[in-house]
């Protein structure tokens, strides 16, 4: 099997049941964004301790990711073979979500980006999975009634997950400064 199709050359994507679409339609921008997402995240992975649990669960959410896509390239509410996310999957991001801040300090401030090498690629991958998260919510036309709050939750998750990068690294969040106090 080709890897190319041509398909695409005249500035059209299929969606899944065969209808084809403008390659800038909301629909192709927002999975196109969790395509990124997913890609920003992998690089997040390679910084994690293997075995560890935030590894496990970025390797999880990378697969996720993949059915978040399906889920936005199928339009078709009918469809019985669809891959829709369920409120399960919000339910789990939740539960991470909740695990891991309960190991971390409060939050006193806002939090920049950074800190470790491995938070600031979470807080990478949470910035393209808020920007995707846009995209989502402009789509005309069917979307699963759970993809939107599932991608919501997860750019909560990824910015948890930083945090809990830094705090195992043993280096401090690094705090939002206002400017009169620079």
């Amino acid at each position: 099997m080709k890897i190319y199709t041509r398909a695409g050359d005249g500035g059209e994507t299929g969606l899944q049941g065969g209808r084809r679409v403008a390659k800038s339609d909301a629909r192709i921008m927002a999975y196109g964004a969790i395509d990124e997402a997913n890609c920003a995240l992998g690089l997040a992975a390679c910084d994690l301790d293997a075995g560890s649990r935030l590894a496990g669960v970025a390797a999880r959410l990378q697969s996720e990711l993949f059915s978040v896509g399906a889920d936005l390239s199928n339009p078709d509410p009918g469809s019985a073979s669809a891959v829709r996310m369920g409120a399960a999957d919000v339910a789990r991001l939740e539960r991470d979500i909740d695990a891991l801040d309960a190991q971390l300090e409060p939050l006193s401030s806002f939090v920049l980006p950074g800190g470790s090498r491995p938070a600031a690629a979470l807080h990478l991958a949470r910035a393209a999975v808020r920007r995707a998260e846009t995209h989502i919510a402009s789509i005309e036309g069917h979307v699963g009634p759970h993809c939107l709050p599932y991608v919501n939750r997860l750019s909560d998750l990824l910015f948890t997950m930083a945090r809990a990068a830094n705090m195992r690294a043993g280096v401090a969040d690094v705090p939002w400064r206002p400017k009169d106090t620079l």
